[in-house]
């Protein structure tokens, strides 16, 4: 039974709470009226939740929420005070407080923040034992990975196989899901390779019209009328470091054969010159689709293909990984929080439970905005069900959803498309009990597939 320790001066008022806890049933009672003892029963005894009065003679309620937090003496406290005073309870908060109740207290009130105190100290007190370093055990450079957090087995194979890598000049092909974090998986490559201190540049090949993206990544050479200065490429800047290239699938053919052989001979050419450069360049390329896939077959040059497939890695999305979700929801929260300022320590159960069952389909930054977001909104001590979007399918508002959906029309292929999606997803993948389960043929599955481009 969890134990609750009861500090007031006023007697009256703590054998109130003695006899009403235990008609409860719920709780265990130990009270205390000097509060120049409460440190020492702290020290000795163990509890699960303090009920702290603020004005006490001798030791006031801020004074031992300010020596609990100098001991790290990490208990939830809901506060008793009797006036309802906004800077007080702002005070309280930022020691560590949980809530705060003003006397005479509402009995259901009082024992409804009790129970989302303790289940907030559970669910804290789980995310703090969740193996953060995991990830990185092992590694050689491990402040390299640091932005990478993992307890999934398939993920942490996955950032010793990148360290490998990163020990070499090889180009590394990183293909996975939109959100799942490439970019950051090329950087933690980066500042674990010998080029660690030369610059790390990012490109976008989906940003650029397909026509001028070469003498972006190249450069162009000065004009013979000298009207115009040579033009310096990304290439050039990333000279001696690594060149982190993103959506290759956008590349039309002359690009992807002008990029080879940058791979191949270390060697390019400015537009507008014939002049070949040497280059000194670490490349990483990445892509949302597995390029080695039929439906990519007619737009991708099947040597680049060949030559990037050797040194590939693929991230799994999010929801092929669950375990990690709170893990890094925990550690979004932790930087979103310090950076708005705002005392929210975890998430409630049921938020926590919402999180861990949405399937993201933008991945990792899909949850980052989503905590970013629950952030904003929240005006308490956690991350309440009530601050998370509805798209994690809350009661209420998911249903209010549902029924402004109820009329809306859309095209059967597309109904027909997603239901191949969701049944893909149910299956890990596999194209053959999806077929059996829709009742459909294998090949109009993989038809369907290559519309919808699904990566599994």
């Amino acid at each position: 039974m969890k134990r609750i320790f009861i500090v007031d001066d006023d007697v009256a008022v703590t054998n109130y709470f003695k006899v009403f806890f235990a008609q409860t049933g719920l709780y265990e009672t130990a009270i205390e009226n000097d509060s120049r003892k409460v440190m020492e029963c702290l020290s000795r005894e163990s509890f699960n939740l303090i009920l702290l009065d603020m004005d006490m003679p001798n030791v006031s309620g801020m004074n031992i929420l300010r020596e609990m937090k100098k001991k790290n003496i990490n208990i939830p406290v809901v506060i008793l005070t009797g006036v309802n005073d906004v800077d007080l309870a702002v005070k309280s908060m930022k020691l560590g407080a949980f809530d705060y109740v003003i006397k005479p207290v509402d009995d259901d009130k009082l024992l409804e923040i009790i129970d989302d105190a303790l289940e907030h100290s559970v669910l804290n007190r789980s995310i703090k034992q969740l193996p953060k370093g995991l990830s990185r055990k092992g590694l050689v450079n491990q402040d390299a990975f640091n932005g990478l957090l993992t307890i999934n087995p398939e993920m942490i194979r996955l950032f010793h196989h990148a360290e490998k890598l990163a020990g070499s000049d090889l180009t590394i092909f990183i293909w996975g899901e939109s959100g799942t974090g490439k970019e950051t998986l090329a950087r933690a490559i980066h500042r674990a390779s010998p080029r660690r201190d030369k610059a790390f540049v990012a490109v976008d090949a989906n940003s650029f019209i397909p026509e001028q993206f070469p003498s972006f990544f190249f450069g162009k050479a000065r004009s013979w009328s000298k009207t115009r200065e040579e033009k310096t490429g990304f290439l050039e800047e990333a000279d001696g470091g690594t060149l982190f290239l993103n959506n290759i699938e956008y590349l039309d053919f002359p690009m992807q054969a002008r990029l080879k052989r940058v791979i191949q001979r270390n060697e390019y050419y400015l537009e507008s010159s014939a002049r070949i450069r040497n280059s000194d360049v670490r490349i990483i390329v990445a892509s949302t689709k597995k390029l080695a896939s039929t439906e990519n077959e007619k737009s991708f040059s099947k040597d680049l293909l060949y030559h990037l497939m050797v040194t590939s890695i693929g991230i799994p999305p999010l929801r092929k990984r669950a375990d990690d979700i709170l893990l890094l929801a925990s550690h979004f929260l932790k930087e979103e929080a310090r950076n708005s300022g705002k005392k929210i320590g975890a998430f409630s159960d049921e938020s926590a439970a919402l999180l861990k069952n949405y399937s993201y389909p933008n991945n990792v930054q899909e949850l980052i905005t989503i905590v970013a977001s629950a952030v904003a909104k929240e005006g308490g001590s956690s991350i309440t069900v009530e601050s998370l979007p509805h798209i994690l399918g809350k009661e209420g508002e998911i249903a209010d959803v549902a029924e402004e959906r109820k009329f809306e029309l859309r095209k059967l292929d597309d109904v027909i498309e997603d239901q191949v999606k969701n049944t893909l997803d149910y299956f890990d993948g596999s194209r053959e009990k999806a077929a059996e389960k829709l009742g459909i043929s294998l090949e109009k599955v993989n038809e369907i597939i290559k519309k919808i481009d699904y990566t599994d």
